[in-house]
This record gives structure tokens, C-alpha cells and sequence, in this order.
């Protein structure tokens, strides 16, 4: 497969830092990012005068940039925080290889931090109940729509109802992580469950059970991005960057089950823009890492991606 894609290995992900995942911690999380992204720069082996960019995302629930790096010692070149969710890290991934590519900073530390337990709760409780509502959340409260599980929720069904997808084939992709947690020391939940823990575990918004959605948690991570040259003469083996794609949108993101299928997400259209950038198909790919917020969305992004067919 032909591409202009210059970019295709010109950069790579050079360190990772985290905090503990924590329901609790106590801490700010001007605090989390601080000691996630000096994590990242320890296992990368860079000094402060060595980190001259800075970005972040969030949902008016964390830190500034500039705030992390005056507590870091770094003075940046470049700096830039942005309000998303979703693939918003993807996203800055693809614009930190811009910025470097047009001579603005040289390495750039990417870091989300968030008190998603404790503070700003995604499922609408906690201190974001008490905030007034604004734009299309007065049309969607209105409906009910409060948390992401009811918004996707419709979706699901949908789903369900188009390819006949049942609750146990979606309860396994629960079983998998589970797996994959009970042999990850970072995991705050080791225990692995079956089809039958997930279907017996209390509903939330039709179809989900509790252990349909992902757990809230506390905590901070970082990445380090440079370019390949710089990454070799760091302390770990460099993750080339082979192609981006970030904040790809369906044609309504906001009232979306007013245009196409309801069961299909963004990957239909980002597909188009990864592969070709990467020059490889799915069937190359050993390991995948989706989004996992609710068991239904790994399902939905390993469809439209391209790794099987809607429905399968």
C-alpha cells in the first residue's frame, strides 16, 4: 500500500510514567502529574533542561501545563492543554510529532491526571452533579443522559438488535480483561470473573452491567515523545510512532443517532487514515490496546477497525 506519509517512523515514545491507580488518593492532581511525568522522564533517562514541551487533556477536572512544569524545573518551548476525552491522547501524540517536525520544541511530555473517583466523576455523580448545566446538556439531561453509559447505551442496543449480539458473547471481553488484570501488579481488581459473575453483577442502563463498565479510578500518566534519532541515545528501547489518528468524529457527534448506524463508531472512518499512514492492514497486528470503557466499545472498535466484520 503506497503513502506520502513522511512521518511513519520519525518519532517514538521514548518513556511512561504512572502514578498509582488508586480509588482516593488524596492528592491533586497537579501532585499526580507532577510525579507521572517525572516517572516518564526517569525511564527515559532525561534531565529537566531535556523536556522543552508540554500537553495535557482533560475535562476542566485537572492540571495546567505550565502549572506541572514550574514544579518540574522545565521551562517550555511549547506547551498546550486541550478539553476532550476519548482519543484525545492519540490526538496529541499526532500533534506533538507536528510541533517537533516544525522546530517548535524538541521533546514533549504528554499527561493526563484526574481524581476520576474521588473528584470529577464520569458517571455524574460526585462534584460534577453540582456543576449548573451548559449547551447540549440541557437537551441531554433532558433525555436522561447524564452519564457516558446512558449515552452510549443506545448503541448497544442497537447492536444487539441489527446483528442479534447477546449479552454472554459481550460478557467475555470482561472475562479477557479480567485475565489480563489478574496478572498485571498495577491492577486494582486481580480477581477474574466469569460470563456469569458479569450477567449476575447489578444493571446499570440496559444493557450494561456494573462489570460491563470500566472502574473509576485516581491517578496520573505520562508518555515522552521525540524524534527517532534523539530516542536511540535514551535509556529504552524507542516505540516508533507508524501513524496517528486522533479526535476522528462521526458526522454528529453530539445528537449522533441522527445520522448512519447507531452501532457504528468513529474507527469506520479512521481506519481510512490509519492503515494507509501506517502501511499495514489488521491482519499485521499482533497486539491491540481498545478502548475499554464499557465491554461494548472494544467490540464496536475491533469491528470498524477492520479486524472483523460487523456483526462477527
Amino acid at each position: 500500500m503506497e503513502t506520502t506519509n513522511h512521518l511513519r517512523g520519525k518519532y517514538a515514545i521514548v518513556g511512561v510514567g504512572e502514578t498509582v491507580y488508586i480509588r482516593g488518593a488524596g492528592r491533586t492532581t497537579r501532585s499526580m502529574a507532577t510525579e507521572a511525568i517525572k516517572r516518564a522522564m526517569d525511564d527515559a533517562g532525561l534531565q529537566p533542561d531535556e523536556v522543552d514541551g508540554m500537553m495535557s487533556y482533560s475535562q476542566m477536572d485537572s492540571t495546567l501545563s505550565t502549572f506541572v512544569a514550574g514544579d518540574l524545573g522545565l521551562r517550555l518551548n511549547y506547551f498546550m492543554d486541550v478539553w476532550g476525552g476519548g482519543s484525545s491522547i492519540e490526538a496529541l501524540i499526532g500533534i506533538a510529532t507536528g510541533v517537533i517536525e516544525a522546530g517548535m520544541c524538541n521533546t514533549i511530555a504528554i499527561f493526563r491526571s484526574m481524581n476520576g473517583y474521588s473528584g470529577m466523576r464520569f458517571g455524574g455523580t460526585g462534584k460534577r452533579a453540582a456543576e449548573p448545566l451548559t449547551g447540549d446538556q440541557l437537551h441531554a439531561r433532558a433525555y436522561g443522559w447524564q452519564s457516558p453509559a446512558q449515552m452510549f447505551s443506545l448503541s448497544f442496543m442497537h447492536h444487539m438488535y441489527q446483528y442479534g449480539t447477546t449479552p454472554e458473547q459481550v460478557a467475555m471481553v470482561k472475562v479477557v480483561h479480567s485475565e489480563h488484570a489478574s496478572n498485571n501488579p498495577k491492577a486494582i481488581m486481580k480477581k477474574r470473573v466469569s460470563v456469569k459473575d458479569v450477567l449476575n453483577s447489578r444493571m446499570i442502563v440496559k444493557p450494561l452491567h456494573l462489570l460491563d463498565c470500566c472502574l473509576e479510578t485516581d491517578n496520573g500518566t505520562a508518555i515522552i515523545v521525540t524524534r527517532k534519532e534523539r530516542a536511540y541515545d535514551l535509556k529504552q528501547r524507542p516505540a516508533l510512532i507508524q501513524a496517528v489518528v486522533g479526535r476522528c468524529s462521526k458526522p454528529r457527534s453530539d445528537m449522533y443517532y441522527q445520522h448512519g448506524s447507531l452501532s457504528q463508531v468513529a474507527g469506520h472512518y479512521a481506519k481510512d487514515i490509519l492503515w494507509k499512514n501506517a502501511d499495514c492492514q489488521p491482519e499485521d497486528i499482533d497486539v491491540t490496546g481498545s478502548y475499554d470503557a464499557f465491554t461494548f466499545t472494544s467490540l464496536l472498535q475491533f469491528e470498524d477497525y477492520g479486524f472483523c466484520q460487523k456483526g462477527e
